[in-house]
């Protein structure tokens, strides 16, 4: 991959061959939420969605979602300009199932269009867990074959992830990739986790709850 362009087209390409349903990027200005200023995630178009108010004629979908993130709980502004993973406007790549998949494919997806679509060393991938998620610490030991040292028990709002004060709500599993020694950080749940070294590059959310 050469481009944001070919990182885009591979993922909804990839989703669209595991029949899902491609949808369009949303306005940046919400046309149906009061509560946002600007769509800050890939999930804000199916809120109504997640919270029954709507229903789909299909269970998956996937999109490349504009966002903005200039205020409220999703924040970036004071980090912009000061690490290299922060940035106020970016597109978000997601893939979404209502009431289809749950952990186990949402795991082997991320797994698969990572290391044998998009050839990432899995030597250079470590994972995050809600520290009580059992059940995805065991899925990422059997889909992707990790030590249990890269399968990192996080015990904070890190993993665990809430629309809203309340709501639809539930444990999540991260994905980072490892720049290498050369570059300072630790990895995630460590005193240095604020480096550059690790870089999430995928979050799972499992909104069970």
């Amino acid at each position: 991959m050469t481009s944001t362009n070919d990182i885009r087209r591979g993922f909804l390409d990839y989703f669209g061959g595991a029949n899902h349903d491609i949808v369009q990027s949303a306005p940046l200005v919400p046309y149906n939420d009061p509560t946002l200023m600007f769509v800050n995630a890939g999930m804000v178009p199916f809120k109504n969605v997640f919270t029954g108010l709507e229903s789909r004629e299909t269970p998956r979908a996937a999109s490349s979602q504009k966002c903005v993130r200039a205020g409220g709980k999703h924040n970036d502004l004071d980090n912009v300009g000061y690490t290299a993973r922060h940035h106020t406007f970016f597109e978000m790549l997601g893939n979404f199932s209502f009431g289809d998949y749950f952990k186990e494919q949402a795991i082997t997806h991320a797994w698969t269009l990572l290391t044998k679509e998009w050839g990432l060393d899995p030597a250079r991938l470590t994972t995050t867990v809600y520290h009580t998620d059992d059940e995805a610490f065991e899925l990422w030991r059997k889909i992707a074959g990790l030590p249990e040292e890269r399968i990192i028990r996080i015990s904070t709002n890190d993993n665990f992830w809430s629309m809203g004060d309340t709501g639809p709500c539930g444990p999540c599993s991260e994905i980072f990739y490892d720049h290498g020694d050369h570059i300072f950080g630790g990895p995630p749940g460590s005193p240095d986790e604020d480096g550059d070294r690790f870089v999430e590059i995928w979050n799972l959310v499992f909104m069970q709850f």
